[in-house]
């Protein structure tokens, strides 16, 4: 896999923001400083930021019903209640979808960014409202 998927799958940042860390110069693979954003990953590596040694966070899935007054999104520096509150904060997850700040409801969050993909990208058809 691509260094910056893996970064992001460990936890340290999203896609885009760990391309700017690997622009750095901060991240190591086996021990080798790395640039490249092209570079390729295996578990197998030892990959190391700022001298830290990483690993792929396990995936995690929350079944969550927001309720009213809550944010969905992962940061809003208007509203300090936010659903990433409401769940343990060991693993970084995001919320899959959204829901207004007066709405409640079911609402999944999760570190895996493929189920993420395959429930709100229009090609996989994935129903959505299903009680409404």
């Amino acid at each position: 896999m691509r260094l910056a998927r893996f970064l992001a799958q460990a936890g340290v940042a999203s896609r885009r923001k760990a391309e700017d860390i690997v622009k750095t110069g901060r991240v190591k693979i086996n021990g080798k400083i790395v640039v490249n954003l092209a570079s390729q990953v295996s578990l197998q590596d030892k990959i190391e930021l700022d001298g830290k040694i990483l690993a792929v966070d396990k995936k995690v899935y929350y079944l969550l019903n927001k309720p009213k007054g809550y944010v969905s999104s992962v940061k809003d520096p208007h509203n300090p209640k936010n659903i990433l509150s409401l769940v343990p904060k060991s693993t970084r997850v995001f919320p899959v979808g959204r829901l207004d700040k007066d709405s409640q409801g079911l609402i999944i969050l999760t570190n895996d960014g493929d189920f993420a993909y395959q429930l709100t990208h229009p090609k996989f058809l994935c129903q959505k409202n299903l009680f409404s």
